[in-house]
């Protein structure tokens, strides 16, 4: 693959949108070889589909973008807002569709997750992690990012151990690349600019619903209710969760 579609690659994964003059302009900065508009143009005639990447009014596009039809609202939130820039090395890893970067929190998140959810098996560790990450690089929500532990079938303890992995996730979420900040995380933009771009932190604890959460042991039948009726849970969701 030649130098330039390397960069389109690389700087649509990261940027989800970037122009062709983009494109020229961070060529040249990491490159002795400099190049024109027009050698960068050429290549948005050539069909990049394989790579995820359509070409779009002067713009190269990632895919997704492209099918779910947000190509002016990405522009718009990417309006005014610095381009990160990594050196050449870290940027032409995203030449790869799956490269993603893993902040410390990612790591944090992960050896929480492998020492007292998975007994150490790391690559359940990692699965969950990789998900929460997407998630994260999404439309983030974080109950959305907790129903993944009840699909990993993950166990809390209590209510203390869900509001600590939860600001663990939020805290991931808040340094992980977006494209609508043209690859700054939440966190570098809110030093640059505002703090409306930060994902915060909540004020209280977090409130989940106890009947959907898995906390604690296994609960029985005389036991009251993890829904919080005040009932004993064989007569309030004992049924519920067996037709399950």
């Amino acid at each position: 693959m030649d130098q330039i579609k390397k960069y389109i690659i690389a700087l649509t994964n990261l940027y989800g949108i970037v122009p062709i003059d983009k494109v020229v302009e961070i060529y040249n900065m990491q490159n002795e070889e400099q190049i024109s508009f027009g050698d960068v143009e050429a290549h948005y005639y050539v069909d990049l589909s394989k790579y995820y990447v359509y070409a779009h009014k002067n713009h190269f596009v990632h895919e997704t973008i492209m099918e779910f039809n947000d190509f002016k609202s990405m522009l718009r939130k990417k309006a005014d807002k610095p381009y990160y820039v990594p050196n050449q090395e870290e940027l032409l890893k995203y030449s790869d569709p799956n490269y993603y970067e893993k902040p410390k929190q990612y790591h944090d998140l992960y050896k929480y997750s492998r020492k007292h959810f998975f007994a150490g098996d790391d690559e359940k560790a990692e699965l969950l992690c990789e998900n929460i990450m997407w998630k994260c690089r999404d439309d983030f929500n974080i109950q959305k990012v907790f129903d993944l532990f009840n699909i990993f079938e993950v166990n809390f303890k209590d209510e203390k151990q869900v509001n600590e992995v939860m600001q663990m996730v939020t805290e991931l979420a808040n340094n992980v690349r977006l494209w609508e900040n043209n690859g700054h995380t939440p966190n570098e933009i809110f030093e640059k600019f505002e703090k409306p771009n930060l994902r915060p932190l909540p004020d209280e604890p977090f409130e989940f619903d106890a009947a959907e959460m898995k906390i604690g042991n296994k609960v029985g039948r005389n036991d009251p209710c993890p829904c919080g009726s005040g009932k004993k849970y064989k007569k309030c969701c004992l049924g519920k969760d067996e037709r399950k």
